[in-house]
Order: structure tokens, then C-alpha cells, then sequence
């Protein structure tokens, strides 16, 4: 996502490299390019020019600062300028009340009912909650299937009322059902239509009066860029949302959506889709996009990831295997295992600063350990856990039995070995791992 806004905003800002300091010219030079790459990332138009207008005038006002060279400046006025404008920090979902009540809305097609089952397996896992989801789209009947099929993966249940087409009493029976069941959590999935109605903006209007919810969320498709801003001001003038999620983040989208809608509806975003997977659903944090959107990764959020799926204590177990020099096979099994869980494999490459543009026309496969897997799961227990004794005879062994050659049995030996000595070899300097990223939050 963003990569053509990205690699425009890099161009306009090397209008600055060898400035000896910030002047008139060479700032309405820069922000001309600068708008320019926001339109045409389908930013809207005055917001665009109020972004470059406040940016122009925290430039001059600084060219005081010898500091830093005029390029570095600019960077960090526009990177702070790009946070304010999508919403200045992360606002987090409202979870109080018992049960917490969160109405989804959005056009059909943008991914409500995915996203429905991605809030109740992130806040089931996450936060402890026990979710109910609500089939209150009686108008498409895969809506309900589908719904069906998304709970039963994620293991919560879906409450439904068969041959009842009146929403509004669906989602107040639903509640009083959570409440007998203790589900402190019921989100309730809506209709949408292809385009704005009448009928639509009624019917989800006397359901948010009927159940009061504590949160209203406007699920939007990001790709439809300016579309989806527009789309998201009728919707908040009829319902008063409480905030914004963008879905389909990962797909070929420009980013405008994301650069302009807490301008246009002055709702934050709360929440970003990254993928079709139902773990691919993260917080949004302006701070952290306008980093990305600048090319320079997003660590903090690579960290979270991890975290997520890698406990202390498996840190600490792993981290006192690679300290005795005891980290095998085993481990790195365990380890890519642990990797794919955090998701795509090119996005998790362009969390990490200078990786991100070096990756970004390559096309990386999510089977890319596929071979990798292949020759461990080839070896022997022993062979696992005492790659030693891994002689030539043995390497034949593996090559034929994973499908293989030799030559990658044996790239792959020398990459575990010269893995093993460079964590064995952070390890003695840093201490835990997971410590290590615990104290990284801390200092933001």
C-alpha cells in the first residue's frame, strides 16, 4: 500500500538534498510536488492544500535550525503534518458497557461481514472477550452463511432468527440473549446495498436507536478512494459514527482514503485490513502510517506482531537455547512457524526500515520457506537436533527425500550455522529478546 505515494513524496523531497538551508523557492518548489503526489495518490483536493499550506508555513519558520540539513527538516515537518491529518495518535475502541454493543455499517462490499468476525477473534484473543455476532443483514443470504462459517472458525457463536426480516428486533433480541449467555461483547453485522439509500440509512438508524450501541463502526473499502470519503460523510451525517475502518490496505490501493477521511468526517480510523486472513485486521496509529507512507518502515508495529504470537516464556526458552548454543532444527522450525503467523512475508519485510523499498518490486510468495520446511522435515530427530552429524552421505539422503538438491541441503546449512553464531552473539550482548522489544515500546 502507498508504494507510488511513497516513492513520489522520496522524489519531491530530494529537491531539498544539497540545499545548504530551507528558502521561499526550493519549500514552493518541494510542495508543489508534494501536492501534486498527494492528488494524485486521490487525496482530496483542499485537503491536499491545506496539508502542503501548514507545511510551508512550520518551514519557514524554522529556518532558523541549523541542526538539520534542510532535507531532514522538511522530512519530519511533513512527517508530523501527516500524523495530525489522519488523526494525531490511536484511538481505541470503546469497550465499556455490559455487554460492549458494536454496530458495523458500510456499503455492501466493503467487507463488513469479514470484518466482523476479524473484531471478534482480535478482541476475543486479545482483550478476553467472549463475542456474540449478530446476522442482521436478512436481505443477502450468503450474508448469514457466511457469518456462519466465519464464528465457526474463529469459535464464537452467531445469533440468528430464521424467517424474521425485521432487524431491529433481531438485534434486540440479540443482546438480551448475550446477557442470558454471558457474551459481554455482541457485534452486529448490518445490510448494505451498492450504493446509498433511503431504505438503508432508515432501517440502520432505528437499530442504532433500539440497542444504543457504545460503538458505531463505518467499515469502508479503501480501493474506492475519494468514493469511500464521500461515502463516509452521508454515513456520518445520518449516524454520527464513532470511527473508521479501512479494509483491503493491502490491494492496489492509493492511499487516499486514509490521507483525507479524518479531515473530511473528523472521526478517527480505528482499524486497518491488511489481508483476507482473520488475524489480518490491525490498530491504526497515524504516527506509525506516516512513517510508512515516508518509506521508513514501522518497527513498532512489526514488534506488536511479534509479540502477539511469541509468549515471554517461549522467548525466554529460546533465548536460553541459542545462550548454551543448543538452538537446532527444531527451533528453526519452530521459528518460521512463528513468522508465517505474523502474516504476509512481504509485508513483514516492509516494516523494516531500507527493507521495504528494496522489496517492493520483488515478488515475494508466501511459500517462500516452503523448501526450507521441506529438507528439515526430511531429517531424522537426530539430524534436527545435532546438525553435526549431518555428513555427505546424509545430505544425499535429505536432497532426494525433500525434492531437493544438494547443493540447497547444503546453502541451507550454512545459513543455520551462520544464523546460530549471529543470535548466539546478540543474545550475549542484548539479554532477552522479548525484553528488548518491551523496552522499545517504552521509549515511544
Amino acid at each position: 500500500m502507498f508504494e507510488n505515494l511513497t516513492d513520489k513524496l522520496e522524489k519531491c523531497l530530494q529537491i531539498l538534498k544539497g540545499e545548504g538551508k530551507i528558502t521561499e523557492i526550493n519549500v514552493a518548489d518541494t510542495l508543489k510536488e508534494v501536492r501534486r503526489a498527494l492528488i494524485d495518490a486521490d487525496v482530496n483536493y483542499k485537503v491536499a492544500k491545506q496539508f502542503t499550506d501548514t507545511v510551508k508555513v512550520k518551514a519557514l519558520g524554522q529556518n532558523v535550525l541549523t541542526a538539520l540539513k534542510p532535507k531532514e527538516l522538511m522530512l519530519k515537518i511533513v512527517h508530523d503534518e501527516l500524523t495530525a491529518l489522519m488523526g494525531g495518535e490511536q484511538v481505541p475502541v470503546n469497550l465499556s458497557g455490559n455487554p460492549t454493543v458494536i454496530l458495523m455499517s458500510g456499503l455492501q462490499g466493503s467487507g463488513k461481514t469479514t470484518l466482523t468476525g476479524k473484531l471478534a477473534r482480535k478482541l476475543k484473543s486479545e482483550k478476553g472477550k467472549r463475542p456474540l455476532l449478530v446476522a442482521g443483514d436478512v436481505y443477502r443470504p450468503a450474508a448469514i452463511d457466511q457469518l456462519k462459517v466465519l464464528a465457526e472458525q474463529i469459535d464464537v457463536p452467531v445469533y440468528t432468527e430464521e424467517g424474521n426480516k425485521n432487524p431491529v428486533e433481531i438485534a434486540k433480541n440479540a443482546i438480551a440473549y448475550a446477557k442470558a449467555h454471558y457474551n459481554d461483547l455482541v457485534i452486529i453485522d448490518t445490510a448494505g446495498r451498492l450504493a446509498v439509500d433511503e431504505q438503508m440509512m432508515n432501517e440502520i438508524e432505528a437499530i442504532k436507536k433500539a440497542v444504543n450501541p457504545q460503538e458505531i463502526l463505518f467499515v469502508v473499502d479503501s480501493m474506492t478512494g475519494q468514493d469511500a470519503v464521500n461515502t463516509a460523510k452521508t454515513f456520518n451525517d445520518r449516524l454520527d459514527f464513532d470511527g473508521v475502518v479501512l479494509t483491503k490496505l493491502d490491494g492496489d490501493t492509493r492511499g487516499g482514503a486514509a490521507l483525507s477521511i479524518r479531515a473530511v468526517v473528523n472521526k478517527p480510523i480505528k482499524f486497518i485490513g491488511t489481508g483476507e486472513k482473520l488475524d489480518a485486521l490491525d490498530y491504526f496509529h497515524p504516527d506509525r502510517m506516516a512513517t510508512r507512507i515516508l518509506g521508513q518502515g514501522d518497527i513498532m508495529s512489526l514488534v506488536e506482531r511479534a509479540q502477539n504470537i511469541i509468549s515471554e516464556d517461549e522467548a525466554k526458552q529460546v533465548q536460553s537455547r541459542i545462550a548454551k548454543n543448543k538452538f537446532d532444527f527444531n527451533d528453526f522450525l519452530n521459528q518460521i512457524h512463528q513468522i508465517k503467523k505474523m502474516g504476509n512475508i512481504k509485508e513483514l519485510a516492509s516494516m523494516i526500515p531500507g527493507v521495504g523499498k528494496m522489496v517492493k518490486d520483488m515478488d515475494i510468495d508466501d511459500n517462500a520457506f516452503k523448501g526450507i520446511e521441506a529438507i528439515i522435515y526430511s531429517m531424522t530427530a537426530e539430524e534436527r537436533s545435532n546438525p553435526a552429524i549431518i555428513n555427505n552421505s546424509r545430505r544425499q539422503r535429505i536432497a532426494k527425500g525433500s525434492g531437493t538438491s544438494v547443493q540447497e541441503v547444503n546453502r541451507l546449512l550454512t545459513q543455520f550455522e551462520q544464523t546460530r553464531k549471529m543470535l548466539r552473539t546478540v543474545t550475549q550482548m542484548k539479554g532477552n529478546p522479548m525484553s528488548m522489544m518491551r523496552r522499545m515500546k517504552g521509549r515511544r
